[in-house]
């Protein structure tokens, strides 16, 4: 009897520690919004917190025609590790401190979002009336603007509209570059922002209307954080599975860009 009492201790303390040791689940909630904007236009959106009171909400805007469908899609495909850069990263920016926010397209361009509404004054519009719609729910929270690819168009023009309404504005893999697709931010006028503005890119981006050096010379008016180093893509140069996506280095990258909207030191360069 007593040689079968040390396993048997030793065996119960063994679980005890490995069940101290396995981490608590995070407490994510994950609401979706239907909010109305214009007239007869519905906005869905994707909240996620992890308190009920963050110091800031970040909106994101994803690349591409901007397509989630949140209304259709379960959330897990919508959040998969597939999907777009800030949309599959968007549970590494949450914090009990920075909630997020996930723009899909609005009601009236289920096609998708073009350049030409990305920059227009209804866009503008629709995000402003989510803003006041996160302000009144979060009282006293800041509101950050975070793009990415063809999400910068959204979140540039946007910034420069609202003004002192949005309280930084945070440009991912920009699209400095007009094409087939749209004049992106070929004519922005970046003196003109007034809103503090934070740039990240790859290095090795191979998108060709997405180049590192236009976001270099930026770095003169805006801080810039510059990520390096490659896995092996598993898509094209502009999508999201590649260095246009920081594949391979979300996680670092979305850190930093945290560490900026929360007013703490951050990496700018990341290898």
């Amino acid at each position: 009897m007593r040689r079968l009492l040390l396993p048997l201790l030793l065996l119960a303390t063994g679980t005890a520690w490995a069940l101290a040791a396995d981490p608590a689940p995070r407490p994510i909630q994950r609401e979706l919004l239907r909010l109305p904007t214009r007239t007869g236009v519905i906005q869905p959106v994707l909240l996620l917190t992890e308190s009920s009171a963050p110091k800031v909400v970040a909106i994101i805007f994803p690349g591409g025609p901007g397509i989630q469908n949140l209304l259709r899609r379960p959330l897990e495909a919508v959040l998969g590790p597939r999907g777009n850069f800030l949309v599959r990263s968007a549970e590494t920016l949450l914090s009990p401190e920075v909630a997020v926010a996930i723009i899909d397209c609005p009601s009236d361009q289920t096609q998708g979002m073009e350049d030409t509404f990305r920059s227009s004054a209804a866009h503008a519009s629709d995000i402003r009336a989510i803003i006041a719609a996160l302000r009144a729910r979060f009282q006293g929270t800041k509101v950050h603007l975070v793009g990415t690819s063809r999400g910068t168009v959204s979140a540039a023009y946007i910034a420069e509209a609202l003004g002192p309404e949005v309280d930084g504005v945070v440009l991912t893999s920009s699209v400095f570059r007009a094409s087939r697709s749209g004049a992106g931010l070929e004519f922005f006028r970046f003196e003109r922002l007034k809103t503090p503005l934070l740039l990240v890119h790859h290095a090795e981006d191979d998108c060709p209307v997405c180049p590192y050096g236009e976001a270099r010379k930026l770095s003169a008016k805006a801080p810039l954080i510059t990520v390096r180093g490659s896995v092996e893509p598993e898509s094209g140069p502009c999508d999201p599975l590649s260095n246009h996506g920081y594949f391979g280095r979300e996680a670092a990258t979305v850190k930093a860009i945290r560490g900026w909207i929360l007013g703490q030191p951050f990496e700018r360069e990341i290898p």
